[in-house]
């Protein structure tokens, strides 16, 4: 501690550099999961990464008829929807409590932060 009961510079310096670790850990394990949304009974079925990225698309076959492709169009809009949705929650669960350890921060300044 600082005379004046002022923290220690040292100390911020290493609980930061720990946070951008924690941070960048953060984004790797979102970048790297992959999460499922579906529409239409599981018709259709999207696969996400946790950042949201588009990675696999299932279309059972029940699901095309070729006299009617705005429903299909529906249900894919809808199941990727749904993906990108659990990608959001995961993204809130996973980057929540880093957000809540930089308190009065907010992320300003601190590189690689979304916030």
């Amino acid at each position: 501690m600082i005379p004046g009961g002022g923290p220690n510079m040292q100390q911020l310096l290493q609980q930061a550099q720990k946070m951008q670790q924690d941070l960048a850990a953060a984004q790797q394990r979102l970048a790297e999961a992959e999460v499922e949304g579906s529409a239409g009974g599981g018709l259709v079925k999207a696969t996400v990464s946790g950042t949201g990225e588009l990675k696999d698309l299932s279309i059972d076959p029940r699901a095309v008829d070729p006299e009617d492709t705005e429903t299909l169009s529906d249900l894919i809009l809808a199941a990727v929807r749904d993906a990108n949705q659990a990608a959001v929650k995961l993204q809130e669960e996973t980057m929540g409590p880093l957000a809540q350890g930089l308190g009065g921060l907010g992320g300003g300044g601190i590189p690689g932060l979304p916030f």
